[in-house]
Parts: C-alpha cells; structure tokens; sequence
C-alpha cells in the first residue's frame, strides 16, 4: 500500500510539473515525497520523465541514475546540450531541409554520448518540429525549415483578390520589394479562417523571408494562433494590414482609422441637416466595428440618441444578400431613413441599386455614403465615401516587412503604423431644408 501511495504521489507531481511546462532541463522530486521508495518505483518516474524530455535529479538518491544525466560544464544535462547544438546547425542552414542526419552512432562517437542520450535529444527536436524520424530510414531535417534560408520571396495573404481593393493595394507592395529584390507569393483566403490556416500551413513549407496578411474575420478570435507562434518559432516576420487580431495587437500591424472614417461620413450627413441615419455595418471584422464605433460618436455628438434598430449587421456569407434585402424592406415598411452609412462602396451600390428598383431617387429621397474610395463609387454622379489611399497601404505593408527583415528595432521604425482617413464628397448626398 506504501508502495502505491508513493507512486501516486511521484506521478502527480509529475503531471503537475508537465501542465506548466512543455519540456525542462531537469524536474526535483522533493525528498519528503521519495522517502524510502525503492528502486521499482523509482524506474517507473525514470521511464516516464524521459518519455517527456524530463530529467530527474534521482540520482542524488540513487547512483545508479547518474551515468548519462551527469551536467555538462554549463550546468545543462548532455542531452539538453546536443538537442541545442543540433537545432543551432539546423537554424544556420549547417543541416538544410530533407537533409538526413547523422546516425544515432554516429552523434554517439562524435560527441561522447551514449545512444540512449542522443535519442533524447532527437525527441526534443522531433516533438518541436525541427526533424522528422522514418523508420528504418533515419531522422531527416523537416522540410518546414526550409524558410530559414535568404529566398527573397514574400508571402502575401489577402482575404480577396478580385476585389476593388487588392489590385492597386498588392501594386504598391511590389513598388517596394522589386526595388529590393523581392518576389511576391500571392494567396487569398476568401476571408474564410479556415482557409487561412490552410495558406499558413503551406507558406510554413515554402521558402519565404516575411508574410504581410490581412486577417480573415478579424473581430473573432483565432483557432489557429498556434500557426502565428510557429511563424514567431522559425524566426519568420510578419506583418497584419486592415485589421488584426484582438490577442495579437502586439504584432506589427498598419491600420486605417476607421472609427474616424465612420466618424467623418456620419457627421457630414448630420451637416447636412439629416436626423434619421441608418448604418448597414460588417459584424465579422474589425473594420466594420471600428467605423460603427465612429458612427455612433458622431450621433451622440449630436444629441441624437442611438438606437440599435437603425444598424443592419451583416456577415462574409451573407454580404451580398442581407444589404439588399433589408433595404427592401425599409421601403416596404415606410421607414425610409433620411440618409443610410454603408461598409464600403459595394454595400452602397448593393443598397442603392435595391433602392431604385423601388422607385427611391438619391439623393432627393435619401442621401447614402460608402466607404474606400473605390471604381464602385466613381459612377455617374459618385459616391460620398472616404478615400483609402490602397497603394500607400501595400507600400508602407512592404516597407514595414523589409524592416523586420533587416532586424531594425521597434524604436527606429520609419513606417507610419495609422492611415487618418478623407471625405470625398459627391453628389450621393443631398442637404435638408
């Protein structure tokens, strides 16, 4: 029963140690929880440290122990000391990827070590991705360490690639990475989160020096901050442009000042002499929440009381439906607001192009702005909407990337992080007598 009870207690703290940490260079098991175990269960705790990169200090009790877990001259067990030096020489590009590495025996002879500490160190460098072991075959380089060498190749994700914004926006990138010798690797996530996993996976197997991505679903939380931190792993920059994250505000980003941009449209129609303005708002990215924050300042600003009725949420999956709809609606109800603040300029045109099917003129019945500038919003008498400057976006992205690249500190950036944004007037918008 003694017996049991001491295995039990050894095991527990055991656990409790690996729940805080991953791997250690060594675990103390206290004194007063040994107490006389014998030498049985003393090989159970042994077996299952070394089966988790553990090394136990046992030792100290039992001789037997201390063959190959003797400290080196740095105070760090061999196996740790190896497992270092191996994932040094794969990092400098020394063993490159797909590479084989040296046999068992043969890391045995090189470094004074035995087997059984060399296979530990191989653990430690398997279970974090640096190597991959075949059996019967050896252990290899993983292929996934192939970014680590100078490709002059950048990763661009973007969320679409037809979309009025993206052309002009990747042209700007290039302005800026052809002039250094970069070439672009373009990939598009539909804004779906899961294919945005997806691209991180193969760009991890790809040989890139940086990403610049664009978020899918911003606003939510990411599943995949695992893929980020593997970035952050093998030492590849990236950079976060027109939305980021909430958890990961820390990583270099370049934003639009949105919540200005709602701000600035929103206001403009209240000069206007408007008092009932609608909102048409995307709910699963940053942008959208950002320029709806902007439009309720400017109502409160006002005196105009808000009311979570007049804003229309919409989704990625429902972005071309929902608009429209819901505009029909607002006409079929007879409660047509004076002037309505949408998205972006395709959301304006969505909304107005239902609205004139209805028999509603603009702007003599009521005034719509948008949101980026864009082709969609130069139509016939224009769009009211705020300029979003695409290729001074994608360059100040590339110049930010090739700052990380070249190791320049936080503090002596030159890259501006906020783009303020600009009304452009047009004749969507009309004043009230």
């Amino acid at each position: 029963m003694l017996f049991l009870y001491r295995i039990y207690a050894l095991v527990k703290h055991l656990c409790l140690t690996l729940k805080k940490l991953r791997y250690c260079s060594h675990i103390t098991i206290p004194r007063g929880v040994l107490g006389k175990t014998n030498e049985k269960s003393l090989d159970i705790l042994y077996n299952l440290c070394i089966k988790n990169n553990l090394f136990v200090r046992a030792y100290k009790l039992y001789p037997k122990y201390r063959r190959e877990e003797d400290m080196t001259d740095n105070g760090k067990p061999k196996y740790f000391s190896l497992m270092e030096q191996l994932r040094s020489d794969i990092m400098s590009g020394a063993i490159r990827p797909g590479e084989k590495l040296p046999s068992e025996n043969e890391l045995s002879q090189k470094y004074s070590l035995s087997r059984h500490t060399v296979r530990k160190a191989l653990g430690i460098l398997e279970q974090d991705g640096y190597v991959e072991a075949f059996h019967g075959r050896g252990t290899y380089c993983s292929e996934n360490m192939r970014h680590i060498k100078n490709s002059k190749n950048i990763a661009v994700v973007t969320t679409y690639i037809s979309d009025y914004i993206f052309p002009r926006l990747i042209q700007g990138m290039d302005n800026v990475l052809s002039e250094s010798g970069y070439s672009i690797i373009l990939k598009n996530t539909a804004n779906s989160r899961q294919k945005e996993a997806r691209c991180l996976e193969e760009l991890l197997k790809k040989d890139i020096d940086g990403l610049i991505i664009e978020p899918s679903k911003s606003e939510m939380i990411c599943k995949h901050r695992n893929l980020y931190q593997n970035l952050d792993k093998f030492e590849i920059p990236y950079v976060f442009i027109q939305g980021i994250y909430s958890e990961m505000r820390d990583k270099p980003h370049i934003l639009m000042d949105d919540a200005q941009g709602g701000y600035l449209v929103t206001r403009y129609l209240l000069e206007l002499g408007h008092k009932k303005i609608k909102g048409f708002f995307k709910a699963d990215d940053m942008q959208g929440l950002e320029r709806h924050k902007g439009y309720v300042k400017a109502l409160q600003e006002s005196g105009i009381a808000y009311d979570p009725d007049d804003v229309v949420w919409f989704h990625t999956e429902d972005r071309k439906v929902k608009p429209a709809l819901m505009a029909k609606e607002m006409v079929q109800s007879g409660q047509l607001p004076d002037g309505i603040v949408c998205y972006n300029d395709q959301i304006a045109v969505q909304v107005m192009e239902e609205l004139e099917k209805m028999g509603v003129r603009i702007p003599d019945d009521i005034s719509i702005t948008g949101y980026d500038n864009s082709l969609y919003a130069q139509r016939g008498s224009g769009i009211t909407t705020i300029a979003h400057p695409q290729e001074k976006l994608g360059e100040m992205a590339a110049e930010l990337i090739l700052e990380k690249i070249n190791g320049v500190p936080e503090e002596e950036s030159k890259v501006e992080r906020l783009i303020y944004p600009e009304l452009i007037i047009r004749g969507s918008c009309r004043k009230i007598l």
